[in-house]
């Protein structure tokens, strides 16, 4: 049996690809997909392609914030917290973690009025991870 890493319930986190700083994450059992703050989303649909900003994690600002150009993975309807159902569109990258890197589907969405920028949900836990809820930045402090 592959034995699971340990992480909190919140835990930095970077994509490698977009250059971005330790951005902080919620580890989210009860969600099933992951997703990523971002703003100004522009979408063409023909090329498959969309972008968008990542917002500065310290700041909060566009200016200081990360430009993404990549490519549509798909677009899914997701149900959020609220209970409310969104057409949101999916894109893939690596995420970092501790000193490991792995491929992560991520849904785009407007999370301001949440605390955290970035969810991390069971479809990427599962299979790698053992969450203690007592605990936070665990991967960090190696």
């Amino acid at each position: 049996m592959k034995e699971l890493r340990k992480i909190g319930r919140k835990e930095r986190v970077r994509f490698p690809h977009w250059e971005t700083s330790g951005m902080e994450a919620k580890i989210d059992t009860g969600a099933y997909t992951s997703s990523l703050h971002c703003k100004q989303m522009k979408l063409n649909r023909e090329a498959m392609r969309v972008q968008f900003v990542i917002p500065d994690p310290i700041t909060g600002r566009i200016r200081d914030g990360v430009h993404v150009d990549t490519v549509i993975r798909d677009i899914r309807s997701v149900r959020s917290s609220n209970g409310l159902t969104e057409e949101r569109v999916v894109v893939k990258t690596d995420i970092e973690l501790g000193d490991r890197v792995y491929p992560i589907e991520l849904t785009l969405t407007d999370r301001s009025a949440m605390r955290y920028p970035i969810l991390l949900g069971r479809t990427f836990l599962t299979g790698r991870f053992l969450v203690d809820v007592s605990k936070r930045d665990i991967l960090n402090k190696r």
